[in-house]
């Protein structure tokens, strides 16, 4: 009798879901001009990457950082807690928070999710 091994399939490697978060403090012509550029600079690199599944880009314009009170921002923690996104990508810390507590603090709640944060620049 002549036995074949047989190998198990290999699970597809699930893409991470994948969202950006955008934010400018004013409504100035440069400062839009700027969040534009940051909206479309993450979608392009969300969907141009295959390992990545494109979840949204959550923008909030004339908004300061030192506020917990952002519509977008808060609709995005409202996601992750949903279990809807493994990944934020944003351009910096200081369009994540302006205040280093607050930034610790949901940074932290982001982990305790399993929710991976990457800042592109310092």
């Amino acid at each position: 009798m002549k036995l074949r091994k047989i190998e198990p399939l290999k699970p597809k490697q699930k893409k991470l879901r994948v969202c950006a978060y955008a934010r400018v403090s004013t409504d100035s012509l440069k400062q839009g001009e700027s969040f534009e550029n940051q909206v479309s600079t993450y979608e392009r690199v969300i969907k141009s990457n295959p390992e990545y599944e494109f979840v949204s880009v959550y923008a909030d314009q004339g908004m300061t950082g030192r506020s917990e009170n952002r519509p977008e921002f808060q609709r995005m923690i409202a996601d992750c807690k949903a279990g809807k996104i493994d990944l934020i990508i944003t351009k910096s810390i200081s369009r994540f928070a302006r205040n280093t507590v607050d930034l610790l603090q949901n940074i932290r709640k982001l982990k305790s999710l399993g929710i991976e944060t990457q800042f592109l620049t310092a």
